[in-house]
């Protein structure tokens, strides 16, 4: 069945850990389990993380396109954004370049040097392969066009991951982990954990209720005949079409008399920008 046309309910059940729901929810409520996934999917060990935020929001100023990320965790010398991307939107290295900007602004408070900049990694955990070149995972790092040896030594890094291709990954953890996401077959540690994590999560009735309340507002926008590129957006947790089109979806939604909270998770603007478009338009 075509997931758009399946009942929250329907969703619920046969959702898995590439459902972004469940992806935020579980690796922001267990920090051990979320770096350990990082450990994995970069091949390094980290001695502590702070706990990871789910869904977190970049506001620069108004005239600007905010963000929302799906898991992210700010050390003092790293910091990391994982997004799960089911569906190929023909726009992920750009938004990867967006994030990593907004990503820096929030690390480095005003007066402070450039060097202070920690490594900064946008990692997208994609089912599709975004590239088209069969490789398990595509790794990004500025290097000099004359020189491929020279890099410029920025640390920043985006790496996208495409999950079809977990039997040839670089690691077992790796091929066990997005075998998982792909076949939801738990044959590690780690995603016999995840699995138990999945199977209580479908038991948490706060969540539940947070899923069916976000699937059915999104049923409603849908079919009220939203603009189609923003449409699409809606379908997928991220933001499309310009700020026009933007701007007009809030002022349906506010005719709809949709709580500002949902607005701003359906369009990633903050209330306070939310509120000013009201009142501009009252």
């Amino acid at each position: 069945m075509d997931y758009q046309n399946m009942s929250p309910e329907e969703k619920w059940e046969t959702a898995t850990l590439a459902n972004k729901f469940f992806f935020y929810k579980i690796f922001t409520q267990n920090p051990d389990m979320c770096k350990k996934l990082i450990e994995i999917l970069l091949h390094i060990e980290i001695e502590k993380i702070t706990p990871p935020k789910g869904e977190q929001t970049f506001d620069v100023d108004f005239e600007s396109h905010g963000i929302r990320l799906d898991v992210y965790v700010k050390n003092k010398d790293e910091v990391y954004d994982l997004e799960m991307q089911t569906v190929d939107t023909r726009e992920l290295p750009k938004r990867a370049r967006y994030y990593q900007g907004l990503m820096d602004v929030d690390f480095l408070k005003k007066g402070e040097a450039y060097g202070k900049l920690p490594k900064s990694y946008v990692i997208f955990l994609c089912m599709e392969d975004i590239f088209g070149q069969s490789l398990p995972v595509y790794t990004f790092n500025n290097v000099c066009k004359e020189n491929n040896s020279l890099s410029l030594g920025d640390e920043s890094y985006k790496i996208f991951f495409n999950a079809k291709m977990y039997d040839t990954m670089g690691s077992e953890a790796e091929k066990s982990f997005f075998g998982y996401l792909c076949n939801g077959t738990a044959y590690s540690d780690f995603t016999r954990q995840l699995d138990t994590l999945m199977s209580q999560a479908r038991h948490n009735a706060q969540w539940r209720h947070q899923f069916m309340t976000w699937e059915q507002e999104l049923n409603v926008m849908y079919h009220n005949g939203v603009d189609d590129g923003i449409k699409q957006g809606i379908e997928q947790g991220i933001e499309r079409g310009a700020r026009e089109k933007t701007i007009e979806t809030v002022k349906n939604c506010l005719k709809e008399g949709l709580p500002l909270e949902t607005i701003s998770k359906l369009v990633s603007l903050s209330i306070e920008e939310i509120k000013k478009i009201e009142k501009a338009n009252k």
